[in-house]
């Protein structure tokens, strides 16, 4: 089972989030799943590194995580928006573009999530995570519900360093060790 561990003292420490929100009809001022991820990320203790809104064209949503994946002030970044079926959701393969690695038990984790709150309509959806230049990505669904759940049930506890048996935060530095130079 997993938990936060008091007996182990580990200090919490907070990672530099971006959220993106793609969509072709929102502004900040009425992106609801923007807001929820950005409650939700200052009110765990980490720091907003930034928060835009791109429309639904791949190669404009590729390019912002591509400039964030090269940010130092980035770790992760969190999208919301276009994993859906329809003609015009194309997050999923932008993010596909730009991870190095996929982190393949992120989709089957939040479809188990969706299940349980959504039933067979889960299978609608197609969250996906990964890793490109050290930073984690994860594009979620465009709905409140579907951050929070995203969030509260998977996202908070794997950006938690106090986390255990294991957390994304404790491997981040080990991300991009296969560019690191042996010596011969």
């Amino acid at each position: 089972m997993s938990h936060i561990s008091a007996s182990e003292k580990r200090e919490f420490i907070p990672v530099r989030i971006a959220v993106l929100t793609v969509s072709d009809s929102r502004a900040l001022a009425d992106d609801r799943s923007g807001d929820t991820l950005e409650k939700r990320i200052k009110v765990a203790g980490h720091v907003l590194a930034a928060r835009e809104i791109v429309r639904d064209e791949r190669a404009d949503i590729a390019d912002k995580l591509c400039a964030w994946a090269a940010d130092d002030d980035v770790d992760v970044v969190i999208s919301t928006g276009g994993t859906g079926l329809t003609g015009r959701d194309i997050t999923v393969e932008a993010h596909r573009d730009v991870y190095e690695k996929e982190i393949d038990a992120f989709s089957t984790l939040f479809t188990m999530v969706s299940v349980d709150k959504i039933g067979t309509s889960a299978v609608q959806s197609r969250a996906c995570g990964g890793v490109a230049g050290g930073t984690y990505m994860f594009a979620l669904p465009g709905s409140p519900g579907a951050c929070k759940d995203g969030w509260d049930l998977i996202l908070k506890d794997q950006l938690d360093y106090r986390h255990l048996p294991c957390n994304f935060v404790e491997i981040m530095p080990r991300l991009e060790e296969h560019k690191q130079r042996t010596k011969s």
